[in-house]
């Protein structure tokens, strides 16, 4: 295994123009509950719905403002500037190959990851994936196409199998932790992230190897004069003569000079040290480079590379993760910093083996989404988190001469990427698919496509992702005096409860509108047909035994929202979901149903 030496981190600590600097030490990093400059508002205004499993969203660049959602599935959908989804999809590869799909997608995890277009898309056609491949069992592939200008909404079969040219392959020895965004830099380079390979905790020692293509920022350059080259290495990539073959010399060499000789080094690396890097983005405005880099079990971690930055950074993993030590084993852990500290960090529930869980400021997989220059924002990197469904703002506050990572709005959602629309504006897309009890690349509950806007200029009549108001989650429910008047969690609108095709009132729905007593509670029959549902729906995340700490741990006296702690308000966070992972069931879970669920959850040991 090769590294570079720990102390070359600090050739990378350069101040910018603008005054901001990669952190030096683990104090300069931000954390939550930070305030960015001028405080903005945000909020979330849907585009167009209807994704199953979104894992990337972004544009051709080519003026026409379509924007394009990929689908873990292998499809990627167009949506038009007026927000119309075209039926057909722009690009199909699950019906490219005799035997199937090409596609891997036996795991959450696993599929078609990202799309880039060249920079020069308009004159020459050419676009990129980026995906699991399932003839190579799950090796990532990245394939250049060629789109045809009489065709530009839809790539036929024969078009498809024509044009394709594979650029490269990165072996994955397990099926987890694939990376998977690819985005063309403003230098027309194109970028490729990698993760460690998974597992956990980085078996293979990938993040420091340079010898692998795996736990890497990959750089390569597309534009080959001879189109039988898959690609060229960009000779200011900082290990593109590593591992040039020469004479061996002894004596009369420098120490930096033998520093730089790296036998085995892949000559693709641009920076190194990461764990999983899902997504990153350029910062349309400056150039520079952010990588939301998904964490272990404790903190996630974003990294930022300025637009000096010659490359060979190395982020630390597995040594760090952030600026924690790793392995993680309690709260006053001491080890080495290695490499680049990350310019803000966040936690988990738990933020290291034995804390308390928190309440607040908190996720468990961070996703980048863009980099935001207006709204009062300038060049505030903004992530999502999948579990939570918080959206965190990571900006520069010059008053202080220091990082800030400020929560801007806690959402519903479980986002899974983000992109750029043509005009810069920010773009989410989010799914509900979940690790534990995933029902496929085409059987989860479809998604959606979000813009983010400045909270004072969403369009009238828009729709808006729900978020936790004040007097929201935290209120609690009305309980007797019926008839019953629900709510939402999130935001405490009212709630209206409506009937699934072929759904009736039963006598217990009945009942329970009018008292908020749930009649099924403590009744055996109702507990076993509770328990079969909670099994079905529930259990993915919170366990069989109601343990998870997937959302709330449902046998402590550790209740996140207090209204959990009456039917009326169990009934309104399964019916209509609460922040993050918590999707709402009443549009698949007949509310009888619900109330046999609420009865099983209340039977277990408390």
């Amino acid at each position: 295994m090769m590294h570079l030496p720990r102390l070359l981190a600090g050739l990378f600590l350069v101040s910018l123009a603008s005054g901001q600097v990669v952190p030096k030490t683990a104090d300069q990093v931000a954390r939550p509950a930070g305030k960015l400059p001028g405080d903005p508002k945000i909020a979330l205004v849907k585009v167009a719905d209807g994704f199953v499993d979104p894992t990337n969203v972004a544009n051709a660049g080519d003026g026409s403002g379509r924007i394009f959602v990929v689908e873990r599935i292998g499809r990627v959908r167009i949506v038009e500037k007026s927000g119309k989804v075209l039926p057909e999809p722009f690009l199909d590869l699950t019906n490219i190959n005799p035997l199937g799909n090409d596609v891997q997608t036996g795991f959450v995890e696993q599929g078609l990851y990202s799309i880039a277009f060249h920079p020069d898309f308009k004159k020459n056609g050419y676009f990129y994936v980026h995906y699991a491949s399932l003839p190579f069992n799950g090796d990532g592939v990245i394939v250049r196409f060629q789109v045809d200008k009489k065709s530009p909404n839809k790539m036929t079969v024969e078009r498809t199998n024509q044009t394709a040219k594979v650029l490269l392959r990165i072996p994955q020895p397990y099926y987890n932790h694939n990376g998977g965004q690819i985005e063309f830099g403003p230098d027309g380079y194109l970028y490729i992230a990698s993760g460690d390979g998974g597992w956990e905790g980085d078996p293979y020692g990938a993040g420091q190897d340079l010898t692998s293509l795996l736990g890497k920022i990959l750089r390569i350059d597309v534009n080959v004069e001879d189109d039988s080259i898959p690609y060229k290495i960009p000779p200011s990539n900082p290990f593109a003569h590593a591992a040039d073959e020469r004479l061996m010399v002894l004596f009369g060499i420098t120490e930096e000079q033998f520093s730089k000789i790296k036998t085995r080094a892949r000559p693709e690396i641009w920076a190194y040290g990461v764990r999983n890097p899902y997504e990153f983005s350029f910062d349309e405005k400056a150039g520079h480079l952010w990588i939301a880099d998904v964490g272990q079990n404790h903190w996630e971690e974003i990294d930022f590379q300025p637009a000096s930055s010659k490359g060979g950074e190395n982020y630390g993993w597995n040594f760090l993760n952030g600026t924690k030590c790793f392995p993680m084993t309690g709260a006053d852990d001491k080890c080495d910093q290695v490499g680049v500290l990350p310019a803000a960090e966040y936690p988990h529930e738990v933020p290291y083996p034995g804390a308390a869980p928190l309440k607040d400021g908190w996720g468990c997989s961070i996703e980048g989404l863009g980099v935001a220059n207006y709204g009062g924002m300038d060049g505030v990197y903004l992530v999502g988190d999948w579990c939570s469904g918080r959206v965190f703002g990571v900006g520069w506050d010059k008053s202080q001469s220091k990082w800030q990572i400020q929560e801007m709005l806690h959402a519903n959602l479980q986002f899974t990427a983000g992109g750029y629309d043509e005009d810069g504006n920010v773009l989410a897309v989010n799914c509900y698919c979940f690790y534990t009890s995933d029902k496929g690349a085409s059987g989860n509950p479809p998604g959606a496509l979000w813009r983010v806007v400045p909270a004072d200029k969403v369009p009238k009549g828009a729709e808006v992702a729900r978020t936790i108001q004040e007097g929201g989650a935290a209120l609690e429910p009305q309980t007797e005096g019926g008839p019953i008047t629900f709510h939402h969690p999130l935001d405490n609108q009212p709630l209206e409860l409506n009937l699934l095709p072929g759904d009736a009132v039963t006598p217990a729905v009945a009942q329970f509108r009018e008292t908020g007593k749930n009649p099924y509670t403590g009744q055996a029959a109702a507990i076993a047909a509770g328990k079969d549902s909670y099994q079905r729906w529930c259990a993915g995340c919170h366990l069989a035994d109601g343990t998870g700490r997937i959302g709330s741990n449902l046998v402590d006296d550790e209740i996140r929202y207090p209204r959990a702690n009456t039917d009326v308000g169990a009934f309104e966070l399964i019916y209509a979901g609460a922040s993050g992972a918590m999707q709402p069931f009443g549009d698949r879970v007949p509310q009888d149903e619900i109330l046999k669920i609420m009865a099983f959850i209340e039977s277990l040991k408390k």
